[in-house]
């Protein structure tokens, strides 16, 4: 039987992370020492009551059946607190927050419950990828918006032509940003939701970040900006924020109109999460927070060895105020970001990013994630320098 993909998945690739599963799988088996500053799953737990949490849940006798389709009322009201305390945002509970299976999953549900064929969306290049494939699964014509070193990788919306913005029904946003590492200010996210109403445009920002912050930053919410909520849906996770990337617990938040499509959407493609973990969500939400303190802290001597590592090579790189990945610019002897970071990886063991991954716009770039164990980021960082060094 000859087995024919559907034709909007005719032409899709693998995800690059599973195929860079398989190489470094090969090259371990070949003894090869690897240490990848590649993905972005935090390599610390939790803290211990939300582990403590989840484990009280999973023993009782009542916590095994379907859990309530797009959360409980009780994560729900957790999230809506969250906001209130972090940001000052008022959330209604039951009309304004929903449960993910993680964010990724919202990312690219919200283009299936939106976009029709032909539609128009504005992504960034560079950006994560499911807002691009989302959209092109679902028929839709992307048009990039250009993030540049010399605009602190923020697009420029007076850059957009008036008829690209009139014909867009999403537009894509991330900060603190990934694969830059660029973070954006609250009159910035003015500028933005001003650009949406007026052309009537859907503002999605994914911000799964905002609690990894350096030197004191803490990331804005864009739904802090005034009348962000009718044309705003912010895609929050528990994923980064508290260490639960395997968990797959994620939130959207803001307009009603889209928390209902995608709920719906929603009730026809998954059955919620496990109790449990939306039990012990509750518990990181309304926990203590000072423990997010001294993990930051480890993540910014992280980052600290990595921008020093590659300023010791001469490589231009941007010292991030948030996040959890430093961008650089690879250097001048290879044309493609993928053929650096092959040689890399065949040369040292040290597995990274290409910035091609993430756009055309990506291209002579590499992307370092600080997810790895301290010393081992610190033995990687050596091997790139000794490397380079002994280029020709």
């Amino acid at each position: 039987m000859n087995i024919q993909p559907a034709e909007r998945i005719s032409d899709f690739k693998p995800y690059f992370f599973a195929q860079l599963n398989n190489r470094l799988s090969v090259l371990q088996k070949k003894g090869v020492d690897i240490i990848r500053l590649d993905m972005g799953s935090p390599d610390l737990p939790p803290e211990e009551f939300i582990i403590d949490k989840l484990v009280e849940s999973a023993r009782r006798n009542d916590s095994h059946g379907y859990s309530q389709m797009g959360g409980t009322p009780e994560f729900r009201e957790a999230v809506s607190g969250y906001y209130f305390r972090r940001f000052n945002v008022g959330l209604d509970a039951r009309t304004q927050v929903l449960a993910l299976i993680g964010s990724k999953e919202g990312l690219f549900n919200l283009s299936q419950v939106l976009l029709n064929p032909g539609d128009s969306v504005l992504v960034p290049d560079p950006g994560y990828p499911v807002y691009r494939s989302s959209s092109l699964i679902a028929g839709a014509v992307i048009h990039p918006m250009p993030l540049l070193e010399e605009n602190y990788y923020l697009p420029r919306f007076e850059d957009i032509l008036v008829e690209t913005a009139k014909n867009a029904k999403i537009l894509w946003l991330n900060y603190p940003n990934n694969p830059t590492g660029a973070s954006a200010s609250l009159n910035f996210f003015h500028e933005a939701v001003k650009f949406a109403r007026e052309y009537e445009i859907l503002l999605a920002h994914d911000a799964p970040y905002m609690e990894i912050g350096y030197d004191g930053v803490r990331a804005p919410s864009i739904l802090q900006v005034p009348g962000s909520e009718e044309v705003c849906v912010e895609f929050n996770s528990l994923s980064k924020t508290y260490n639960m990337a395997g968990w797959r617990l994620g939130i959207a938040a803001g307009n009603p109109d889209v928390i209902q499509l995608l709920h719906t959407y929603k009730s026809q493609v998954d059955s919620s999460q496990f109790l449990p973990i939306l039990e012990a969500g509750i518990s990181a939400l309304n926990g203590d927070q000072t423990w997010l303190e001294e993990r930051n802290l480890i993540y910014q001597k992280r980052r600290d060895i990595v921008y020093e590592g590659l300023k010791t090579t001469g490589l231009d790189a941007l010292l991030p105020t948030a996040g959890l990945y430093v961008w650089f610019r690879i250097p001048e002897k290879w044309d493609k970001s993928i053929e650096f970071c092959d040689a890399l990886l065949d040369a040292t063991g040290v597995s990274i990013t290409p910035g091609s991954v993430y756009g055309n716009f990506g291209e002579g770039f590499g992307r370092i994630s600080l997810v790895t164990e301290t010393s081992r980021m610190a033995e990687a960082m050596k091997r790139i320098a000794s490397w380079l060094k002994g280029l020709p």
